[in-house]
């Protein structure tokens, strides 16, 4: 850095030409005594100026797109564990490292389709294809920044990924920033990062982030559930029977990932004699969501096939119809096909791997196709083991050809149901529907 000062070049390096103090004391590595540390670095600070910029160059280019964006925001589909932002970025000076990581997981489809043409004759116009390709690229590094292990080609990989994002970064943002970009943090870690993990190992293993959490997990937490008296024996034992929790859940985990627990809220309950009469009545019903109607309606043409293809289960007469609003996994997924949950209908999207010796029948995700839930039934028949089945209505690829964008693949829904045991369902998926477009969708890959 040193050289570049003195050729008065920093600006080449996003740097002021500012002498450092420390290149006076020959003992002190200044650069390795403070390593990039991706919380501050990233979270709270080169994303968080992502963020401010393009709401600059969207209110200079058309201001009416900064209320899209927080329209957009609002109406991302909800998910497990996942905050929504119902007021778009208007907070945005106070949010939390962790609410910039979620904010992350979905900027890309909000720019995505954002605005096609230079309306307003702007100077610098930024092509919509740039901005939301500097969030696909943002997204990228910062997923490998996250690697618990870097051999020398992902560690020239890290590198790579780190320097597009950032040459876009600077194409784009640059007119919007005064100092132009001259920020320590872009500076440390475009070309610091790489030479501290080398040296100190994964940026994991010296990041804030987790000594904050360590911290907020096994101290503060567990001091907020006791009493405030022996407060350290409190917190041992507290840790103690988490421990213990956390090994045997671990334990089951591995043996049966997409186990079914249990069933819960339930909804409807009906004879399969009487069955039709009843959904008839239910699709008729103006407090029941599309996607329950939907699957009222086939419901009993998808329980024929289902029938037809199991030996053990034939000829069934009559058994109990029970539909469920929620089914928790053994992994601890929750699966919802409610029509309200906190006031709003909430019908989850699954993963289900198909077998192997059918996989190059189908056009797959690597080996998962996708689906949305549509209902949950438990069949009780009389004298036979209970059958646990979810009403999907599939996805398919939206094109043959370029079937993914963002690295995420993109969906269309299908006129195809099946009723499908809830053992065979991998997981839940967070897929969004795509802006402005009529049935498009993302899978949101960057949810894991």
């Amino acid at each position: 850095m040193q050289e570049y000062f003195y050729n008065n070049a920093g600006q080449d390096v996003s740097l002021e030409n500012i002498p450092n103090y420390f290149w006076s004391l020959p003992s002190i590595n200044v650069y390795s005594a403070t390593v990039p540390d991706r919380m501050h670095h990233l979270d709270l600070g080169l994303f968080h100026y992502q963020i401010e910029f393009t709401q600059a160059l969207l209110q200079k280019q058309d201001s009416s797109l900064v209320n899209k964006i927080d329209n957009r925001l609002s109406k991302i589909p909800r998910f497990q564990k996942f905050q929504m932002f119902t007021n778009g970025l208007q907070s945005i000076s106070r949010m939390t490292a962790k609410e910039y990581r979620i904010l992350m997981k979905v900027m890309v489809f909000v720019v995505d389709n954002l605005y096609k043409e230079n309306e307003n004759n702007v100077e610098n116009f930024v092509e919509n294809k740039k901005l939301s390709e500097v969030y696909a690229k943002w997204n990228k590094m910062y997923m490998m920044s996250r690697s618990e292990i870097f051999t020398e080609s992902d560690l020239e990989n890290f590198r790579k990924d780190t320097f597009e994002w950032a040459k876009l970064f600077v194409e784009i943002f640059k007119p919007y920033s005064r100092s132009k970009l001259k920020f320590p943090k872009f500076h440390s870690w475009i070309y610091h990062i790489f030479e501290s993990i080398r040296q100190f190992g994964i940026i994991n293993g010296y990041t804030t982030e987790t000594y904050e959490s360590l911290h907020k997990d096994f101290v503060k937490i567990p001091y907020r559930m006791s009493n405030k008296k022996n407060v350290e024996d409190q917190i041992m034992k507290t840790l103690k029977r988490q421990d213990i929790i956390n090994v045997i859940n671990k334990k089951q985990k591995k043996k049966k990932p997409t186990k079914l627990l249990n069933f819960s809220s339930k909804l409807f309950k009906t004879k399969l004699t009487e069955a039709n009469i009843y959904f008839c009545e239910k699709m008729n019903d103006p407090n029941i969501n599309d996607n329950m109607i939907k699957g009222f309606n086939q419901f009993l043409e998808c329980f024929d096939d289902f029938l037809d293809n199991i030996l053990e289960v034939k000829n069934i007469k009559e058994c109990d119809i029970i539909i469920y609003g929620t089914a928790t996994l053994e992994n601890g997924s929750i699966i919802r096909a409610k029509n309200k949950f906190h006031d709003k209908p909430w019908f989850s999207n699954v993963a289900i791997s198909i077998d192997s010796n059918e996989s190059s029948d189908y056009q797959s995700d690597e080996g998962l196709c996708y689906g949305k839930i549509l209902l949950m039934a438990k069949i009780e028949i009389e004298e036979k083991p209970p059958l646990n089945l979810a009403l999907v209505q599939w996805y398919d690829f939206k094109f043959e050809k370029n079937s993914y964008l963002y690295n995420c693949p993109l969906l269309k829904l299908v006129e195809l149901y099946n009723l499908i045991p809830i053992e065979t369902i991998d997981n839940i998926v967070h897929i969004i529907p795509r802006f402005d477009e009529d049935n498009e969708y993302f899978v949101n890959k960057y949810i894991s």
